[in-house]
């Protein structure tokens, strides 16, 4: 409940700030309307600002889904290409842990693995900071470089691929909020040792939650009420054991759709031979700056797929 709250009131600030940056502009127009040139270019800026946090909110809109505002648990693992794949995925490493830092988020090294020769054999990081899962899941998958090996003495081409996991990083202190009139309440005579109040009267209770089918029951209390206070325990427990596993179900979900690590399965190709370019095949988006992407410039490869998944959505 808490975290919807938040949420909401983010909304309220991003849409209020736009508003107040607006009021600002429609000031400043006046004012250069009656010929304060010299104002030209406060207004600007002004303008500019509101455009920019425009352009957040618009972005924030695609984001939303379940877990999108958490942070994010990112891992990443060398698929085939041997040593230049582990290099390879040293670089993805770079890549994320500096796209991270320069939006704002706190990076927290989970674990980095050095390989053998060169790169890593895996690494993995806590990404945190607000709506981290909502973009990073957009890069989630298999990975290709193709360049000049500088592991090869004979300067031939490569081709390496890497894995990018991403999860969620939800607090694992799962919050259960059971609306009560979705609890079918039932009570009926208690059975079995407790002598004659228990057998004579209806103190024992079944609870059954109707949008799962969850049912228990407790009769080991004296009292209707007693047991009423256990069985509500019992039922916020099996509650929440059904999201943890329902969690790990996603968690699995996540590592498996990103495939075999090899060729046919890259969600994004990165070419430094013979042509330098970058090639997204889920949006069909091309740059000719893989420096400048390696570099963590990665956001409108981001947008583009959150904008085709949002219009995917039908909204």
């Amino acid at each position: 409940m808490q975290k919807r709250i938040d949420e909401l009131e983010d909304w309220s600030e991003s849409f209020s700030a736009v508003e107040e940056r607006l009021g600002e502009v429609e000031e400043f127009l006046a004012l250069v309307g009656e010929g304060g040139d010299d104002l030209s270019g406060e207004l600007v800026e002004r303008l500019d600002d509101a455009t920019r946090r425009l352009d957040e909110i618009e972005r924030r809109r695609m984001l939303q889904g379940e877990h999108a505002r958490e942070d994010a648990y990112l891992r990443i693992k060398p698929g085939a290409g041997g040593t230049d794949a582990m290099d390879w995925a040293s670089e993805l490493a770079d890549l994320y842990r500096t796209w991270a830092e320069d939006r704002g988020f706190d990076v927290e090294v989970l674990d980095v693995r050095p390989g053998q020769e060169a790169g890593i054999q895996r690494a993995a990081f806590e990404i945190q900071g607000p709506w981290a899962y909502g973009y990073l899941r957009a890069e989630h998958g298999v990975h290709r470089l193709i360049r000049i090996s500088p592991f090869d003495g004979d300067d031939r081409r490569h081709t390496s691929f890497a894995a990018v996991f991403v999860a969620p990083a939800v607090d694992e202190s799962i919050e259960i909020d059971i609306d009560e009139s979705d609890v079918e309440f039932g009570s009926y005579r208690a059975s079995g040792p407790g002598g004659q109040h228990v057998n004579r009267t209806e103190s024992a209770v079944r609870l059954r939650h109707e949008p799962t089918g969850v049912t228990v029951s407790c009769q080991q209390e004296r009292s209707q009420h007693q047991n009423r206070r256990k069985a509500w325990q019992m039922l916020r427990a099996e509650l929440y054991q059904r999201a943890r596993e329902e969690q790990e179900r996603e968690r699995e979900k996540l590592e498996q759709s990103a495939g075999e690590i090899e060729f046919g399965q890259q969600i994004r190709s990165y070419f430094f031979d013979p042509q330098e370019r970058v090639k997204d095949h889920r949006t069909g988006l091309t740059r000719h700056d893989p420096h400048r992407v390696l570099d963590g410039d990665v956001d409108e490869f981001i947008e583009s797929y959150l904008r085709q998944e949002h219009l995917g959505d039908g909204e």
